[in-house]
């Protein structure tokens, strides 16, 4: 057992790409990753898992077909499966994702912004 906590900041130091998920930690199924976010994501969807978004720093708008909702720091939101959404942050955002292992960042669809999975850091 490694006994030393996870400090999210010095994380969060350690990597400048944008749209990139980076694994801290795993819980059974489930990884939690770190992401920098700026400018417009693509449209996409998990068709078999929830997604939860934690805003650390900055704001964070995801867009759905049919409304947004705006975070900002401090607050989460659950983009339940299968709902078309498109993240969107006008300066940099810095939020945690916690989704099961595996989870594709752009969902079924494959474009620039699609990231390599499962990369620690």
């Amino acid at each position: 057992m490694n006994s030393i906590p996870i400090n999210l900041q010095e994380k969060l130091a350690k990597f400048q790409d944008h749209w990139s998920p980076k694994v801290i930690a795993e819980l059974n199924d489930y990884q939690f990753k770190l992401v920098k976010v700026q400018g417009d994501f693509v449209w996409h969807k998990h068709e078999d898992t929830d997604e939860v978004f934690i805003v650390i720093e900055g704001n964070l708008i995801i867009e759905f077909r049919d409304g947004k909702v705006t975070l900002k720091e401090g607050e989460m939101f659950v983009v339940p499966r299968n709902v078309e959404h498109k993240p969107y942050a006008a300066s940099e955002c810095k939020i945690m994702l916690v989704e099961p292992k595996g989870v594709v960042n752009t969902g079924q669809e494959q474009t620039e912004q699609t990231a390599e999975n499962d990369v620690w850091i």
